[in-house]
C-alpha cells in the first residue's frame, strides 16, 4: 500500500465512526508515529509503505476509532510552537487557551514573577517562560500526577540555561507561600458539573474530572481565584483566566466585585468570549 492509499484508508475508517477530523487526525499519526508531514505526502505519496509502518499506523486509528484522543495515542500535543507531553493525568491543550497565553504575553514583561494555577501539563507557564526572558515562574496543582507531567514538559522544553519553574501541590493557594506576583493566570475547571455528560467522549472519559467539574454553575473556581489572588498579586499586578465561552460577563462580575480595575474580556479567533482580565492597583 501506497502513504497516500494507506492516508486515505484511514481517513475512510475515521470517518465512518463519525469522526470530524478524521482527516487532520490522520495526519497527526503519520507525523508522530512515520514522521511523515504533509509536503512528504505530496512529494512521495505513491511510494510504498514498509509492512511494520502499515501496522502501527493501522494499530493507531483502531485506537483513535475507540475515541480514544489521538493525543493520548502520540503522548504530545503541540502548543504555543511546542510538543508537550500528555496522559490522562492532564488537560489536552487546547488551541483554544493559546488566546490565555497570547493575552498575558501582553501585560507580562522579562523577568516577572507568575504564577499559573491548576496548571496541568504545564503548557501555559512554560510557553510564557520561553517567550519572555528570565521570568520566574511558578505553577500549582492538586494533583500531584498533573505536577509530574509538568515537571518532565519543563525538563524538556525549558530554555537551556533557564531556571525550571517551580512547581507546588496546592489546592489553589493554599500551599503558596511567595507573594507580589506580577502575573497570576489560570485556566482553572469550568464546565457545568450537569454538562459533563454531554460532552464528546474524548473528553469526558479521558480528561480528567478534576480538570474539567467547575461546579453546579461554572464558575466556583473563579470565585475563589478572584477572591484570594488579590493577596498574592503585587500592586500593579494581573490576573487572567480563560472561561467558558457563556461566562465571560460572570466572571467580569467577580473580577469588579473583588477590587480589579481595568477588567477586560476577550474574544478568541471564533469570536468567543474567551480570556478575563484585569489588574489590582491598590492594596
Amino acid at each position: 500500500m501506497t502513504y497516500l492509499e494507506l492516508f486515505r484508508l484511514c481517513v475512510d475508517k475515521l470517518n465512518k465512526v463519525g469522526i470530524e477530523e478524521a482527516e487532520s487526525d490522520s495526519r497527526v499519526l503519520f507525523q508522530y508515529i512515520l514522521n511523515v508531514d504533509r509536503s512528504y505526502m505530496f512529494m512521495h505519496g505513491d511510494e510504498l509503505v514498509h509492512e511494520d509502518d502499515e501496522a502501527k499506523i493501522i494499530e493507531a486509528v483502531l485506537l483513535r476509532e475507540k475515541r480514544i484522543p489521538v493525543q493520548h495515542i502520540t503522548g504530545y500535543q503541540n502548543f504555543m510552537g511546542f510538543e508537550f507531553k500528555v496522559t490522562k493525568d492532564v488537560l489536552v491543550p487546547r488551541f483554544d487557551t493559546e488566546c490565555l497565553v497570547e493575552e498575558t504575553m501582553l501585560v507580562c514583561a522579562d523577568g516577572d514573577k507568575v504564577l499559573d494555577v491548576c496548571t496541568g501539563s504545564g503548557c501555559i507557564l512554560i510557553s510564557l517562560m520561553n517567550y519572555k526572558n528570565e521570568i520566574k515562574g511558578f505553577g500549582c496543582d492538586i494533583s500531584d500526577k498533573a505536577l509530574t507531567i509538568a515537571n518532565e514538559n519543563a525538563t524538556e522544553l525549558c530554555k537551556p540555561g533557564d531556571a525550571k519553574p517551580q512547581l507546588i501541590l496546592s489546592d489553589l493557594f493554599e500551599n503558596i507561600t511567595e507573594r507580589e506576583f506580577d502575573i497570576i493566570v489560570s485556566n482553572p475547571p469550568y464546565i457545568r458539573s450537569n454538562v459533563i455528560k454531554t460532552l464528546e467522549p474524548e473528553v469526558r472519559e479521558y480528561d480528567p474530572i478534576l480538570a474539567l467539574d467547575g461546579g453546579e454553575d461554572g464558575l466556583i473556581f473563579y470565585k475563589r481565584i478572584a477572591k484570594d489572588a488579590m493577596d498574592y498579586l503585587r500592586v500593579g499586578g494581573h490576573l487572567l483566566v480563560e472561561i467558558g465561552n457563556d461566562q465571560g460577563e460572570d466572571v467580569r462580575k467577580l473580577f469588579v466585585e473583588n477590587g480589579y480595575s481595568d477588567v477586560k474580556i476577550k474574544k478568541d479567533l471564533a469570536g468567543n468570549d474567551r480570556v478575563v482580565s484585569g489588574r489590582k492597583v491598590k492594596r
